[in-house]
């Protein structure tokens, strides 16, 4: 029989073959890095058996499915491990998340976080026996029965929600059994690197009518270097903390008057504004007009949008004047109604607005996580109306726009498309159009991607960008989403060419995202250390003696007159300490004035992340920060 590989080469293989012979026809190489593959696009143990005509892909550590593999077989481990030292735990679910995998177990007596190295250590007993995973199937009433017989609860419910005729997997190990889709390792002794990390409480099924179980976390990479060197990126991940951060240097805090509210200081204002400010210089140079819509609006807006069915969870309600009305949770519908309110002409097209909307949403208190994830925020937005011709000149445009903003940051990033989800509206031909038109787009830009489905919005399919920041963790932030549903719920039209009404495409796309979180990216990203443009403080003066205060205030003012943001440090205390607190602050300057300074009128600097100073002209001291704050240069 033949197989078809990745490649579009044929494989020729004895009936009965599995992907494991399969791999190591090709090479002994993939065959001993083999970790699991693809058959038609549909993930398999390598012990799958293949079919003439199948489409094959061999799965290693090098891909992000093999990995995934490689992690869920740790969680099944973990299971086992468990049940070994705790033989009255009760299983929930284990599946794999970014960088790791967890379990959800419930336990007679609860766990703490020193228990993890018991767990780790029968774990480790587990991957040396080097047991086999064995996969097979049940129909629902045996798999029911299995699962009744081991006294598994919360197997049993998951098993009873699937289909009469549904045929079950499990998989085994030595003497454990667990219900799973798969696929797994060929064996336990593939696992070469793995920690437990954490413990937390978990609802079952995520509902707080349910009962809380423990969660337990863990982490496996392909090689130990690999393991160290993200534990090393978390270390360095709790100094950059942005809520810490945040604190230290004034920018930004929560109170308990207003949970998931963030309150912004004077410095986390500049912060703010400035980049308010650089939004709207590139807006403005690449056409877009501003308008800002209200933040409260009744219910049959929402019911037009679609929000009312397929959002009303995540928003706030209230009444007015008898009428139900809700918190905006976005800013596109407003932004119909501004298009609504003349006619358009397609030599009006594109129509570009944007709008700087503070939406709120309401999020679980579980959920919250300080400027990435709060209720209220400021969402970068802007709503593009199109006739069907100008899709791709506009969303590469937008990509454009994405590109120069992410560089200027110094932020590398990828593009993921994300398709129809279960809940959404629309026809299939609608979607279908969207979907190819943003494909189009990205392949005549020759921009790379990946698929991510099922993950667009409830009106359209859209692209993310994932952005990388400076020790490697990934943000999703900028969004372009293509819409043909909202046009037709609000009945928007244009008169075309041939003097017949039509109804434009729209594109909503954010390049910040929620400028909060950006600013908590940003936090993060920088470690608090702030370009000279961005700064809160971009230069601190520190006088050496009172003598020199005068000379001290007047060099602030001067700066203050040509726009720069200067502070003076005039209090009687040594230079030592000045100097100290100056750092901390991690302002980009610190320049210092004493008594030789003053008659020559110069001043003793000192960059951020330097240890020496240097004596400079004050007149040229400030035309460098100016130019570097002008050309919005990174150091």
């Amino acid at each position: 029989m033949n197989i078809v590989l990745k490649n579009g080469d044929k494989l020729e293989l004895t009936e009965g073959a599995t992907c494991a012979m399969a791999a190591a026809a090709i090479s002994e190489g993939l065959a001993r890095n083999a970790v699991a593959a693809k058959i038609n696009g549909r993930p398999v143990d390598l012990s799958a058996v293949l079919a003439d005509g199948d489409q094959l892909e061999i799965l290693t550590l090098k891909d992000p499915e093999g990995l995934a593999v490689y992690r869920h077989t740790c969680a099944h481990v973990l299971a086992q491990a468990i049940k070994t030292v705790y033989p009255t735990s009760k299983l929930a679910i284990g599946p794999t998340i970014e960088n790791g995998f967890y379990y959800d177990i419930d336990f007679v007596t609860p766990i703490t976080q020193e228990d993890l190295a018991k767990i780790e250590s029968e774990m480790a007993k587990i991957i040396k026996s080097d047991l086999p995973l064995e996969r097979f199937t049940l129909p629902r009433d045996e798999a029911l029965a299995l699962m009744s017989r081991y006294q598994e609860k919360y197997k049993v419910e998951l098993i009873r929600d699937l289909p009469e005729d549904a045929t079950i997997s499990f998989y085994k190990q030595g003497g454990f059994v667990d219900l799973c889709r798969g696929p797994h390792l060929p064996s336990t002794g593939r696992i070469k690197a793995f920690k437990l990390t954490s413990i937390a409480g978990a609802y079952w099924r995520g509902s707080e009518k349910n009962k809380m179980l423990t969660r337990i976390y863990g982490t496996a990479f392909a090689k130990k270097s690999e393991m160290e060197a993200y534990f090393a990126m978390l270390e360095e991940a709790k100094k950059r903390d942005h809520l810490k951060l945040g604190k230290e240097l004034k920018l930004f805090a929560f109170m308990n008057e207003g949970r998931g509210f963030p309150f912004f200081l004077p410095n986390g204002m500049i912060v703010k504004n400035t980049l308010i400010d650089y939004w709207r210089q590139i807006h403005t140079r690449e056409g877009y007009v501003e308008i800002s819509t209200p933040v409260i609006l009744s219910r049959s807006l929402w019911e037009t949008s679609g929000h009312w069915d397929h959002y009303k969870d995540n928003m706030y309600t209230t009444k007015i004047d008898g009428e139900d009305c809700a918190v905006k949770p976005m800013n596109c519908p407003g932004g119909m109604l501004v298009y609504k309110l003349e006619p358009h002409s397609y030599k009006d097209l594109p129509l570009r607005m944007g709008e700087l909307g503070l939406v709120h949403r309401h999020e679980k208190s579980g959920q919250l996580h300080g400027l990435m994830r709060v209720r209220c925020f400021t969402q970068d937005d802007a709503h593009i109306f199109m006739t069907p011709a100008q899709i791709a000149d506009e969303i590469k445009g937008v990509v454009r726009i994405i590109d120069e903003v992410y560089s200027l940051f110094g932020f590398s990033y990828h593009v993921e498309l994300s398709t129809r989800p279960a809940d959404s509206m629309g026809s299939d031909e609608d979607w279908e159009t969207a979907t190819n038109a943003l494909r189009a787009a990205m392949d005549e830009m020759k921009l790379p991607y990946v698929v991510n489905e099922g993950d667009g919005a409830f009106y359209g399919p859209k692209i993310d960008f994932h952005l990388k920041d400076s020790i490697g963790r990934t943000w999703q932030c900028g969004t372009i989403q293509l819409d043909f549903q909202m046009p037709q719920r609000f009945d928007l039209e244009y008169t075309g060419e041939d003097g017949e009404k039509h109804r434009p495409i729209m594109i909503h796309r954010v390049v910040f995202g929620s400028i909060e979180r950006f600013i908590g990216i940003l936090i993060e990203h920088y470690a608090g250390k702030f370009p000279v443009w961005l700064a809160p403080v971009q230069v601190k003066v520190l006088t050496l003696t009172e003598r020199t205060e005068d000379y001290a205030k007047a060099f602030v003012a001067e700066m203050s007159e040509k726009g720069l943001r200067a502070a003076a440090d005039l209090r009687n205390e040594k230079i030592g300490y000045k100097i100290r607190e100056a750092l901390l602050e991690k302002v980009p300057y610190i320049a210092v004035v004493g008594d030789k300074e003053a008659a020559e009128g110069a001043v003793s600097v000192r960059k951020r992340g330097e240890e020496k100073s240097v004596v400079m002209k004050k007149e040229e001291f400030i035309a460098l920060v100016l130019q570097q704050r002008d050309e919005k240069t990174a150091f």
